[in-house]
């Protein structure tokens, strides 16, 4: 719990981060990841073939190697959420969000009363109850949500998104945003490139950290995504 709250003081003052995205359900991938030194794990859940119960091992395999796990669902669905958090997944990366009672519902799904309205349970997360109390106490504090924003109506949004102290950071998605301007796959389009800005400004505006996945992984790659004023990114 207390790396849990280095890496989330981490997202809330804008540092520099990294995570890797895991799309393969055999834990050994994920413990290569981890073991790299990524600060933590993201599970590509909406985009890849990975279970609940493949999920759970996952979550054990990155937290034992020191980095923590943010599953990102299929959907906003309870039917996902709840059972990635019981699995012991340190926070959520959800796609796809847009308008603020989105995100009043993820809040909702994520954090327990009275900020929330999470479902008390015992499982892997709570230690099988040998630590329910301390789980349940450091939770709401602790816990890391991080909104992808991947459309023009998330991106004419994107200040009532950020306004909830909840959100710890939002991750622009490229792909689905060029699917969104008109242009699917030009992720370097124009377009595109004005609309992530737009999304970093704001997060400069609110204090938030601002995310997005790289595909260039030389140093080059990497000075210029920080330079566009990104402050963590997913490889």
């Amino acid at each position: 719990m207390n790396h849990r709250k280095e890496i989330k003081n981490k997202f809330k003052n804008r540092e520099r981060l990294f995570g890797g995205w895991v799309s393969y359900a055999h834990p050994s991938i994920t413990e290569t990841f981890a073991k790299a030194g990524f600060d933590f794990i993201a599970i590509d859940m909406e985009h890849a073939t990975i279970s609940l119960e493949q999920a759970q091992r996952i979550i054990a395999a990155s937290q034992s190697e020191g980095s923590l796990c943010l599953p990102r669902p299929v959907s906003h669905s309870n039917d996902w959420t709840k059972p990635l958090l019981d699995s012991g997944a340190d926070g959520m990366l959800y796609p796809m969000v847009n308008t603020k009672e989105e995100v009043r519902n993820l809040i909702n799904l994520n954090k327990y009363p009275s900020m929330g309205k999470r479902s008390f349970g015992v499982n892997r997360a709570q230690g099988y109850g040998f630590v329910f109390d301390e789980y349940v106490r450091e939770w709401n504090s602790s816990s890391i949500l991080i909104l992808q924003i991947e459309s023009i109506q998330a991106v004419e949004n994107i200040e009532s998104l950020l306004s909830f102290d909840e959100v710890d950071g939002v991750m622009v998605g490229p792909y689905d945003m060029s699917g969104s301007l008109g242009v699917p796959g030009q992720t370097t389009h124009p377009s595109v490139l004005e609309a992530s800005k737009k999304v970093i400004l704001a997060c400069e505006k609110f204090g938030k950290s601002c995310g997005s996945q790289i595909a260039d992984v030389t140093q080059d790659g990497l000075e210029k995504h920080f330079d566009q004023g990104y402050t963590y990114s997913i490889l």
